[in-house]
Formats: structure tokens, sequence, C-alpha cells
């Protein structure tokens, strides 16, 4: 199938058995607006606090901590610290849950952290916080990258063709990835959209730079939930330009 597409030179066109052009079609979010900026406040570490290590960079003296509890009080899942040096900044308002995660770039003197943004079953999306230091150590909040921008520029790339139970994800004119669905029991595809993203959008930040990790997930005539069993896991490295305009680069398939 793969062969026929680069065989045709055209991308988004296929003939199928019918003899009939099957295109490549855009895929759907699930996210309707930009959950909106991180409120960033700055306090002075409390001593008293309960924390977990998140990161420790000992060479460059940079650590992240999560915040569990404020003297007695539960921080309910929000609350995070970063040191340099003998700096501490406390930002309480960046959430702390679902195992954040932290990478320092030395050269460019940045700190990467992920936080949650919704979680639930089959749900795992996440901010992605660029952090800064100015010249006394002090840790601010550069750019957040929010997942409903992330979701509409792959909007403008990510497409899909289904012939039979196969189908085919593609980024522009090209294929990514092949998958066979299996799931026999949902009434088949959904005929008004069966492809989605925006429930699972995360990173991972132990390359170099921060890799964008992105699972479509399928639609079917019945049941309320987007099915994600056959469907494989897109990346893409991802940078943030001084303006904060968010550049994703190709995307590739993870699996």
């Amino acid at each position: 199938m793969l062969a026929a597409i680069l065989a045709s030179g055209f991308g988004a066109v296929l003939t199928s058995c019918k003899g009939t052009e099957a295109k490549v079609l855009p895929v759907a979010g699930t996210l309707d607006a930009e959950l909106g900026a991180l409120n960033v406040e700055r306090s002075p570490f409390n001593s008293q606090s309960s924390t977990f290590s998140v990161m420790s960079d000992t060479v460059a003296g940079v650590s992240v901590f999560g915040i569990d509890r404020v003297d007695t009080v539960s921080t309910q899942g929000y609350g995070i610290v970063v040191v340099k040096g003998a700096t501490q900044t406390t930002f309480p308002n960046i959430r702390n849950v679902r195992q954040p995660q932290a990478k320092y770039d030395r050269e460019a003197d940045v700190l990467w952290l992920t936080s949650s943004a919704m979680e639930g079953t089959g749900v795992q999306v996440e901010w992605l916080c660029q952090i800064a230091f100015d010249a006394n150590d002090s840790a601010y909040l550069a750019h957040v990258v929010d997942p409903y921008d992330v979701q509409q520029q792959l909007r403008q790339r990510l497409g899909y063709r289904i012939d039979g139970q196969q189908l085919t994800l593609f980024d522009g004119q090209r294929p990514l990835a092949t998958t066979t669905n299996t799931v026999a029991d949902m009434g088949g595809f959904d005929d008004e959209q069966p492809l989605w993203i925006g429930e699972q959008l995360r990173y991972d930040l132990t390359g170099d730079a921060p890799q964008l990790l992105v699972t479509p997930g399928l639609k079917f005539t019945t049941g309320l939930v987007l099915i994600y069993d056959d469907m494989p896991t897109l990346g893409a490295l991802l940078a943030i330009a001084p303006d904060g305009h968010v550049e994703i680069g190709d995307m590739h398939n993870c699996e």
C-alpha cells in the first residue's frame, strides 16, 4: 500500500480497490480552546514544606522539587521549587502530579519542565514549561507551551487514510505509520470523524531537546471514548523561538 503511494507521486491520493480516489483527511481535535497561561507567583521557600525530588543536576547545581505539603496543609498537587546554586524559587501554581519531568540545558541555561494539564483514563495532556534564570540565579517562567496550540498546529499537518481496517497516518503528504484496527465490537469507525488528537499530548525530556509525543485515538460508532489499542505514538522535536513561537519538527513513528 505504501509502495503504491510513493510510486504514484501523490501522497494524498490513492486508487482503492473500487477504483475511487481516497484522499488524506485531516484529524480532529478534542481540545476546544487554550487552557490559559499558568499564573506564576514567587514566594520564599518554606523549610517546613514536604517535598519530593523531580531532578538533580549536581554538576550544574540545579535541582527541581515538587511540594507535597506546606507546614501541615496539602498543596493538592501544586507547587514546584527550582534551586540553582544557593537561590530557591517557588512556583506554587505549577502542578506537580503525574510524575513531572525536568531537564537542565547547561549550554542554554534553560530548564525544561513538564506539568500535567489533564489526566484520566486514556488521557495524558501536559504543559511544557521553559524556565530561565536571571543574573542572581532566580528562576522565572520564560515560556509555556499550551496543549491547545500544539493540537492546532498538528491538525494542520496530520492526516489519515482508511482502507478497510487499515489506517495510514501522514505528516502532510508523507506517510508516517500504518496500523490495522483489531477492535471488532464497537460498531465500526465513526462515519463523520474517526480520528482525533488532543487527549494524549505529552513530552520526553531525555534527549538533547524536548520531544513531543502524540497518540491519535479512534472513534467508533458506539461508545463515548476514544480507543488507543492499535494506535502508534508519533514524535517530533520541539523548540521555542525567542518570541515564544512553538516550532514542531518533522513527525516520525516512535514504535
